[in-house]
């Protein structure tokens, strides 16, 4: 298990879950364990559908990007591995290009059903409490705006995660 702290110490306790994608539960804790998360933010929220974070920072008033890492290969459905897990509300993800190979370190929570998400996307737990899915369903509803550098759905004010740790 892990848990999400935010900036304002609210948490979102999150069940990873290897049985459906073992190396992005593997890679995912490893940046866990490296402190890699501390102080970036959620960068993109879009309403009834996911918020995401993992690769930027704030810093002397400017969003940057956090060095990323090596990719890993995609397990999901639609690059040849049985994964199952659906994309229903709670469930984290792994955020990705167009190329199947391409996720890292950025992730995405589902704050709805999801269900094109299927198939395609490494989905490798889900939160496991209701006042974890609160501070999810809240971070759902935040006021976003288009930042510069072409971030859209940009959530302002700031949402800073402040740690990601194992319990």
């Amino acid at each position: 298990m892990i848990k999400i702290i935010l900036e304002n110490n609210k948490e979102i306790d999150i069940e990873l879950m290897e049985q459906y994608a073992p190396n992005t539960v593997n890679n995912f804790l490893n940046l866990v364990r490296q402190k890699y998360f501390d102080n970036l933010i959620f960068h993109r929220i879009i309403s009834n559908f996911m918020v995401q974070g993992g690769g930027y920072y704030f810093e002397n008033g400017k969003v940057r990007l956090k060095k990323p890492i090596p990719s890993i290969r995609g397990e999901f459905l639609s690059n040849g591995f049985n994964n199952h897990l659906k994309h229903t509300p709670g469930v984290i993800s792994m955020a990705r290009t167009n190329d199947k190979n391409s996720a890292s370190n950025q992730f995405f929570i589902c704050t709805a059903q999801c269900p094109h998400l299927d198939g395609n996307y490494a989905a490798f737990g889900k939160v496991i409490n209701q006042d974890s899915m609160d501070v999810l369903m809240e971070l759902d509803c935040v006021k976003t705006i288009t930042y510069e550098e072409g971030l859209q759905d940009f959530p302002y004010p700031i949402i800073r995660i402040k740690t990601i740790k194992e319990v």
